[in-house]
């Protein structure tokens, strides 16, 4: 397994620190400035250039969302737009792309709020308990009908994963209510819809806990895992969930419900060897603008959690 990285800035001094550090790749690496509305290939190329001359890669670029008049049936302009960004971003060598849509997640259902943990670190949570709108989900039909627009666009974006042999992930709904679009059910329905083995996730282990704490992410791993549709980790910590406590909150690595050493052990038996990208990271005493305390802390202990399992 290897560490991935958010890329913060597209400067020496940021891309040095990725490699002192020993980040193997970056996520969402500034895009070259679009000619007509795309990415341009050949300053793509140049990007990934700059990025080996430092002993880094490309690991993910997402996609345009597909907007909420797409997902409402009243447009498929966009549609080839985005099949377009998806062939420019596989021609650059980026091997996993993920797509997005909007209404996956639901608005009004929970309540946003800052926590204060250890050494007075702050860090987000969402409560269920006292939501500012409770109208609960959209209707079944509504839903429904999100499900077939989002087949409308899968049906012609594996193809293009097939042919240029890249991976095609989508990340879990986040916050994880269960009826979302890709909440529990409607995560796993995506493989069911389209079998192909360049489709699958990239798997939030925070956002799957918030839905039903770690048994979960460790139940699902072996599930996903075994039949390798685990294509990307965003690796991160929480305590409580939706489930158990009606609420949740982010926290550090090691300051939470989640056994990380088991989930990188379980990513182990499986057989899992992309990128762990850290994902949430709070500020830390000292950092400002940027988290280059959190950003070391986050990938130290990632290390060694790697090394020792590594040494089992």
């Amino acid at each position: 397994m290897k560490i991935a990285a958010w890329c913060q800035e597209w400067s020496d001094s940021f891309l040095k620190k990725s490699a002192q550090l020993g980040i193997n790749c970056l996520d969402h690496v500034p895009v070259p400035q679009v000619a007509e509305g795309y990415p341009d290939l050949d300053g793509l190329l140049e990007v990934r250039k700059r990025l080996r001359s430092w002993g880094l890669d490309w690991h993910r670029m997402s996609l345009p969302q597909f907007s909420e008049d797409f997902m409402k049936a009243e447009s498929d302009a966009e549609l080839d737009r985005v099949c377009n960004w998806m062939e420019i971003y596989a021609q650059a060598g980026i091997p996993i792309i993920r797509a997005a849509f909007a209404n996956d997640r639901f608005t009004g259902m929970d309540t946003l709020y800052e926590a204060t943990h250890r050494g007075d670190y702050v860090f987000v949570g969402r409560s269920k308990i006292s939501p500012p709108c409770n109208n609960g989900p959209p209707s079944s039909s509504v839903l429904e009908l999100w499900w077939e627009r989002f087949r409308v666009a899968y049906s012609r974006l594996v193809p293009i994963a097939e042919d240029y042999d890249v991976k095609l992930v989508m990340h879990p709904s986040d916050p994880p209510h269960p009826d979302s679009l890709f909440g529990g059910l409607g995560f796993h329905r995506i493989i069911d819809s389209f079998p192909s083995r360049n489709v699958g996730y990239l798997y939030c282990c925070g956002t799957r806990s918030e839905a039903g704490g770690w048994p979960l992410v460790l139940d699902e791993i072996h599930k996903y895992g075994r039949e390798g549709r685990l294509h990307a980790i965003h690796f991160r910590n929480t305590r409580g969930s939706f489930a158990t406590a009606g609420a949740y909150e982010e926290v550090l690595m090691n300051d939470g419900d989640v056994n990380l050493f088991r989930v990188i052990k379980a990513l182990k038996n499986v057989g899992f060897n992309g990128c762990l990208n850290y994902d949430h990271i709070p500020k830390l005493e000292g950092d400002e603008k940027s988290v280059d305390q959190s950003l070391a802390y986050s990938v130290g202990y990632m290390k060694a959690l790697l090394a020792a399992a590594d040494s089992t």
